[in-house]
């Protein structure tokens, strides 16, 4: 790869709201899927996990595809310094929507680019703060019925009816808090050399 050649870019991630974030950017890329264990180790923060985990999502992709600038993220939700991830079910969504009622979430969205060939290696942290309306039960089940969150983080989805169960947002970066900071992923992109205009 040259100075001139436009870098391969890949998205490492099976996530559709990813995608659909860097699509944004109209630059071609392909789509990897990590082989990483996302489990949280003993004391870690929130923070820490979605930073650590989008380094090792965007390492892992790089290791195969050195020519490649490579693009991992990770979201948590922090309750209290607690992290919480994927629901998964219906009724683990209902639980997590029941602790965060009320209160006031931070959702962590670690974006990390890679690319060996060039010896660029970053990582930036988005912090987005959610203050969640008091929900009923009716609410939540409601809710989740509806539209089925159970592949996010914090079992919400701001950018469909999950707007509904928020009472404030507070960020820098407004595309953080679906699951790609778009605002620092730019900035890591042009840092490693690509261009966006």
């Amino acid at each position: 790869m040259t100075e001139h050649t436009p870098p391969h870019l890949i998205l490492a991630s099976t996530s559709r709201y990813r995608r659909q974030l860097l699509e944004r950017l109209r630059l071609p890329f392909d789509v990897v899927s990590p082989d990483v264990d996302e489990t949280a180790l003993a004391l870690e923060t929130p923070a820490q996990l979605a930073c650590r985990l989008a380094h090792a999502k965007a390492q892992a992709v790089a290791a195969l595809h050195p020519n490649s600038v490579v693009i991992g993220s990770d979201q948590v939700a922090d309750l209290h310094g607690e992290a919480l991830g994927k629901p998964h079910t219906h009724a683990r969504a209902v639980a997590q929507l029941q602790r965060m009622r009320g209160q006031t979430v931070i959702f962590q969205t670690a974006v990390s680019v890679v690319c060996h060939a060039r010896q660029f290696t970053q990582t930036e942290l988005a912090q987005v703060k959610v203050c969640f309306n008091p929900l009923t039960d009716l609410e939540i089940d409601t809710y989740l019925h509806a539209e089925q969150p159970y592949d996010c983080a914090g079992s919400a989805k701001s950018e469909g009816l999950g707007i509904a169960l928020l009472a404030r947002i507070d960020n820098d970066d407004p595309t953080a808090l679906v699951g790609l900071p778009l605002i620092r992923t730019c900035q890591l992109l042009r840092a490693a050399g690509v261009k966006l205009l």
